[in-house]
């Protein structure tokens, strides 16, 4: 797999937002592949215009490249619960390979909801949040942990706790949230169970 990482930054008006989460991350994620390279996201971000940007961040120990990207939002849904016990992308690596894999399982589904060792986890581009007793829930060990994520425990809004593939029935409703899309209730959501279960 290549070590090259990604950051993928929202940037509106001019501006990159959220910036101290991204960075924060940035630097756990290269002193995790033993870097000690520095990178100032806040020099490094200047977005042309004040249009919506996915602002691409691609970047590992000895190179950086940063790319504007107009935003264009995927409709989801339905996600469709996927086995995956073995995949491993606690860092936003650049290589998507296994996740494109799993995606390609979803069927009618657009997306999919990967279940680790029965845990629920995340989708293939968001964190997933589930309304339950008055509150938003999210899984305590997501597969990566997203900055809007981050941001959201932080300001009490969600609150982390451990969810089996066994608790999905028992939710009012589900929740998406990335850099790009916030935090999004996903009205009327469907999560088709695991097939053979």
């Amino acid at each position: 797999m290549s070590r090259q990482l990604l950051e993928t930054i929202r940037c509106e008006h001019g501006s990159a937002q959220h910036l101290s989460y991204h960075q924060r991350r940035l630097e756990k994620s290269l002193k995790a592949i033993n870097s000690t390279t520095h990178y100032d996201l806040a020099a490094l971000i200047t977005p042309p215009d004040n249009s919506l940007y996915r602002c691409r961040v691609l970047y590992d120990e000895a190179y950086l490249d940063v790319q504007y990207i107009p935003y264009q939002k995927r409709v989801i849904q339905q996600l469709q619960a996927i086995e995956a016990d073995h995949l491993d992308y606690a860092l936003k690596y650049a290589d998507r390979t296994a996740l494109d894999e799993l995606f390609t399982q979803r069927g009618s589904s657009d997306d999919i909801l990967i279940i680790k060792n029965g845990l629920v986890t995340d989708t293939t581009i968001a964190n997933i949040a589930f309304f339950d007793a008055g509150r938003w829930i999210t899984p305590t060990d997501p597969l990566l942990k997203g900055t809007t994520r981050a941001r959201l425990i932080a300001e009490k809004k969600i609150f982390e706790q451990t969810i089996s593939v066994d608790d999905l029935n028992r939710f009012e409703g589900f929740a998406l949230m990335n850099a790009m899309i916030g935090f999004e209730n996903v009205k009327n959501g469907i999560i088709s169970p695991i097939k053979g279960i």
